[in-house]
């Protein structure tokens, strides 16, 4: 699959090839990410911030979530809502760093990096990486090497990328490149079944929903959520 055109400060990153890079509270612009941003959060990434919050799933929508849906869009998409003090600045983030460090999104994670997911010609799942070079990010100038693998398991990002393919397989499924348009109804089946995990859980919908962990709880979800729209599943 041709790659597409990226702007200069995007690069694609081979597996092993070396970059150097790291973040920590001596570098100086430690923490200015983390506001002027726009974070889309994905499934797993609210059932992380709500696990590691001790809150369910239903009080981090009420509390930190913003749910937005506009024409053309398939599905609502949930972002986390940012502190209106001028700067638009995480929830979270504090003159010490992330005060939910252990359970932050998968793109905190995965920053500087990039991952793109795409179906192969086969139909299987394939990815590529890219590094992103933002200008007021002084963490290049770290003489910490990384790569690919080693940035990935690091910060703990296997379970985030199983979770968001499952994901993609369901947002590029065949039928909506044949032009299916959800109802609203069957857009609030999306976020009820995959945002409120919590309530899926005691909903019945799903027979051994309960004695399931909130991964596997998840993963099961959207195969149910496949069939519901689509009626097979496909990954």
């Amino acid at each position: 699959m041709p790659q597409p055109q990226l702007p200069e400060n995007i690069k694609e990153i081979k597996e092993e090839e070396l970059f150097y890079f790291n973040c920590h509270p001596g570098v100086r612009c430690f923490t200015r990410c983390c506001c002027q941003l726009e974070l889309a959060l994905s499934p797993y990434d609210l059932i992380r911030l709500r696990r590691h919050l001790g809150i369910t799933s239903r009080e981090f929508l009420d509390q930190y979530a913003l749910v937005e849906w506009q024409e053309g869009d398939l599905f609502p998409r949930v972002y986390l809502a940012m502190v209106d003090d001028g700067q638009a600045s995480c929830p979270f983030v504090s003159a010490k760093g992330c005060a939910v460090y252990e359970g932050r999104p998968g793109a905190c994670r995965t920053y500087p990096l990039g991952r793109a997911v795409f179906r192969s010609p086969d139909n299987s799942l394939d990815s590529f990486h890219v590094v992103l070079r933002e200008e007021h990010c002084l963490g290049f100038g770290e003489a910490t090497e990384q790569t690919i693998g080693r940035w990935t398991q690091g910060q703990g990002l296997p379970d985030y990328n199983q979770m968001n393919d499952a994901l993609f397989a369901l947002l590029h499924h065949p039928e909506t490149t044949r032009g299916f348009v959800p109802s609203p109804a069957q857009r609030q089946l999306f976020l009820a079944t995959l945002y409120d995990i919590d309530t899926f859980k005691t909903s019945g919908k799903m027979e051994n929903g309960r004695q399931l962990d909130d991964e596997n709880l998840l993963l099961a979800a959207i195969t149910w959520l496949q069939r519901q729209l689509f009626g097979f599943f496909q990954f």
